[in-house]
């Protein structure tokens, strides 16, 4: 497994969370367990203690992008180096819950367990995948939403690093949107040229008089 796969654990975290909308999906176990993907055996290690504990690093990471979203990129590489520092990964060698057709093991490069718990092991995993990202394609790779109130966090994996929004569906709403306000500034500066030409007319009228 790669690890620029594991950037995505960040961004499903960070995601989890509309402060906007105050809108909060992390409120139980199960959730937290879908977050993990196929990483099943920490998955079925997440207990109700780890709720609070995930939702501390889902604020952590969310400053990573909003740092990057900024331009403040060596404040992002800073906030992402302290999570490092305190959830350090270990990468192993896996692939016995996953077999190919031939019922042998897909081995993949896997960032171990964490000891400690579950959200040790996710932070771990989410912080390594996030800097792989950022060192190989640069920090405004990471984004927040720019179609409001949204703000979900996305990877910018265009070619030309044009990405503003985290799906079609946020880019479609903001065209709409900056659409309808060119067309509510036109109709205003026609209403007020109509305007300004009447009481023109009216004014050399009277003077007419």
């Amino acid at each position: 497994m790669e690890l620029a796969y594991y950037s995505d654990y960040a961004v499903r975290l960070v995601n989890t969370e509309e402060p906007a909308r105050n809108k909060d999906t992390l409120t139980s176990v199960e959730v937290i367990r879908e977050l993990f993907g196929p990483a099943t055996q920490m998955a079925r290690r997440v207990t109700d203690s780890d709720v609070t504990r995930f939702r501390s690093v889902r604020a952590r990471l969310r400053a990573v992008f909003a740092a990057a979203d900024e331009g403040d990129h060596t404040g992002a590489v800073d906030l992402l180096n302290s999570l490092l520092l305190e959830f350090p990964v270990s990468p192993q060698i896996s692939g016995h819950d996953l077999l190919d057709d031939d019922g042998r093991p897909r081995w993949h490069m896997h960032l171990a367990d964490h000891p400690s718990n579950p959200t040790a092991g996710y932070a771990a995993i989410a912080a390594m995948g996030l800097a792989f990202h950022l060192t190989e394609f640069g920090a405004d790779r990471l984004g927040l939403c720019q179609a409001p109130p949204c703000r979900n966090a996305y990877l910018d994996t265009s070619t030309n690093r044009s990405r503003r929004y985290c799906s079609d569906r946020c880019a479609t709403r903001a065209n709409v949107a900056a659409y309808r306000a060119r067309k509510r500034l036109e109709a205003e500066r026609s209403d007020h040229t109509g305007l300004t030409a009447e009481t023109s007319q009216e004014s050399v009228t009277t003077a007419d008089r």
